[in-house]
């Protein structure tokens, strides 16, 4: 039986863009079956190459016994690489630099997500996909500390995307992408703002068109001026200053079914110009997108990817421990294709 499933809307376009432009993912926890099997399906599609961090021998062992083929996979243990001491001395430098001193940055990098953080800020990976075996907190921590921030983002937060063929008035394509669904568990306006301009821009960058954001409330353009509906409100005046007309659409404060249903918003805005689904839906929580989340994909059905780290100047993601190969797959081609548009970003400078 395939662990993967056919293409669909959102991973279909990554595939085209990645056989184009291959990168290199490297995976800190390689020592997993979903890993090995996503990485022989990495080289299969021609989407680049596959780095998985762990025990050589025990990986391909597990290869082998798996029947994997592991032609054009990389395996690094990290105490054993080249560029182990390369790392520690960075490290050493940056801690240093920070004030701080007795850190035992052997210890530190011997740890496959710091090692892995260290290979997408120098230079040796394009990006960093991990979660696989580890809680989120394992996975973000050596990111946040090693992986230069965006200076044009106030704060780290992730996405996630999920896609359905079957379920009513899912985005004008199939696809949503959701936000913060990791990292700021209580957003104030400057970072609501932040999360739906860049998230915009993201699905924008996705979809290859203009892409409607919605800012999520119990109310509708002050029908209910709560404090929580109004900070909705002052987020979307805000994102609207950071994004051109032309990429993004930001509206808000709304609710979900005005925001995904267009019969709902004409009879709650019937002054208000018809207007295609949302494709972006930004929470007023961290608890209210990752419930959301949840309900869609575990009582939904909907496939789920990512969640994509924003914020950072390297792409990088975390999937949970529960994950799919079919969603580490399509979170690994995503961060790809970020990586792709960085090269195009920074190139000159």
């Amino acid at each position: 039986m395939s662990h993967f499933h056919e293409p669909n809307s959102f991973t279909q376009p990554l595939f085209d863009q990645l056989q184009r432009h291959p990168k290199r993912i490297v995976f800190p926890e390689g020592e997993d079956e979903r890993i090995l099997r996503v990485a022989a399906r990495f080289v299969e599609l021609g989407l680049g190459v596959p780095i998985l961090l762990g025990n050589r021998e025990k990986i391909f062992t597990m290869a082998k016994e798996l029947d994997l083929s592991m032609e054009f996979v990389r395996v690094i243990d990290p105490t054993k690489s080249s560029d182990f001491q390369l790392f520690c001395d960075r490290l050493d430098r940056i801690e240093r630099y920070r004030g701080l001193k007795g850190v035992a940055v052997e210890d530190v990098i011997a740890k496959p997500h710091y090692f892995a953080a260290m290979m997408v800020q120098y230079g040796q990976a394009d990006a960093c996909l991990g979660g696989n075996q580890m809680a989120p907190a394992g996975v973000f921590r050596p990111l946040l500390h090693l992986v230069k921030p965006d200076p044009n983002v106030p704060r780290v937060f992730a996405v996630t995307v999920l896609t359905s063929q079957a379920l009513a008035n899912f985005g004008e394509n199939g696809v949503l992408f959701l936000a913060d669904t990791g990292l700021i568990p209580d957003p104030k306006v400057e970072d609501l703002a932040s999360i739906a301009a860049e998230t915009g821009m993201l699905a924008h960058h996705h979809l290859g068109r203009r892409a409607r954001v919605a800012l999520l409330s119990h109310s509708n353009h002050g029908s209910s001026p709560t404090e929580g509906a109004l900070k909705m409100q002052a987020a979307m005046a805000l994102a609207r200053e950071k994004v051109s007309i032309d990429d993004c659409d930001i509206d808000g404060e709304i609710q979900l079914d005005v925001a995904l249903d267009p019969e709902s918003a004409r009879v709650k805005l019937p002054g208000v110009a018809p207007k295609p689904r949302a494709d972006v839906l930004v929470f007023p929580s961290l608890d209210a997108a990752h419930i959301s989340m949840k309900l869609l994909s575990h009582v939904g059905g909907a496939e789920s990817y990512g969640r994509i780290i924003r914020g950072l100047t390297r792409p990088a993601g975390q999937v949970p421990r529960t994950a799919t190969e079919e969603m580490i797959l399509g979170t690994a081609a995503a961060l790809g294709v970020e990586a792709i548009q960085y090269r195009e970003l920074h190139s000159l400078r």
